[in-house]
């Protein structure tokens, strides 16, 4: 039986199918649920992939994209995104892993997936490929696609000190005047995170740049520091 088969009777197994439309209504989602909450979900997931192993990068990303392209729920989504992130698949975080990700992001095309790749699997690859990523995510953050944008500034989310504050401010530019709610939101999310480690700076490129930013990027900026405090 296949990866993406034994997954999907797994995930079968522990659906609550009496939850799934009330799932697919919260995430407005076209693709239905099977109805499996996010910790039965993680278990189905560790056992079914526990002991994996691959013997190139291509093998491991063949794996991940059968269950994303041959997915009917959308927990068989997230359960692809899952297998990435395995301890496997850590020595695959490089930026030729990109292109893979890049077709989740834009098949994909809604925060729940864009978000956990964002912010999860996009720092390995900056601390192990910074150059070359951070050219990749600059071209993103000007990209037509409005997710390819979020994945840009939000993947630095994870850094706390080690975020390079020139590379954020960059990513953050080209939709710091948008009218999009998820960019705006993107916006006031990666300076919130790095409010944690320089509530100063954040206060201070909020002020610098209070003509431009949103109203809504401006309250998540400040949601845990205020404006003055």
């Amino acid at each position: 039986m296949s990866l993406a088969r034994t997954l999907r009777v797994q995930l079968g197994e522990v659906a609550d199918p009496a939850r799934a439309p009330v799932m697919q209504a919260y995430m407005k989602s076209e693709m239905p649920y099977l109805g499996v909450s996010a910790v039965p979900l993680r278990q189905v997931c560790k056992a079914v992939f526990a002991g994996l192993t691959w013997a190139d990068r291509a093998a491991w990303e063949a794996e991940v994209l059968a269950i994303w392209r041959g997915a009917a729920f959308r927990e068989e989504r997230y359960a692809a995104i899952e297998l990435t992130g395995v301890k496997a698949a850590h020595a695959f975080q490089q930026v030729e892993a990109l292109p893979m990700y890049e077709e989740m992001i834009v098949t994909g095309a809604w925060w729940d997936y864009i978000d956990n790749i964002a912010t999860l699997r996009f720092w390995p690859i900056l601390e192990n490929d910074r150059t070359a990523m951070k050219r990749a995510m600059l071209a993103w953050s000007d990209d037509a696609d409005m997710w390819k944008r979020r994945c840009a500034i939000l993947c630095q989310n994870k850094a706390k000190a080690k975020t390079d504050l020139d590379f954020l401010y960059a990513c953050i530019e080209p939709s710091i005047d948008s009218t999009e709610f998820f960019l705006r939101k993107a916006i006031g999310w990666a300076l919130r995170q790095y409010a944690w480690t320089d509530p100063a700076e954040v206060r201070r490129y909020v002020a610098a740049n209070a003509e431009r930013l949103s109203g809504l990027s401006t309250r998540e900026a400040l949601k845990n520091i205020g404006a003055t405090s």
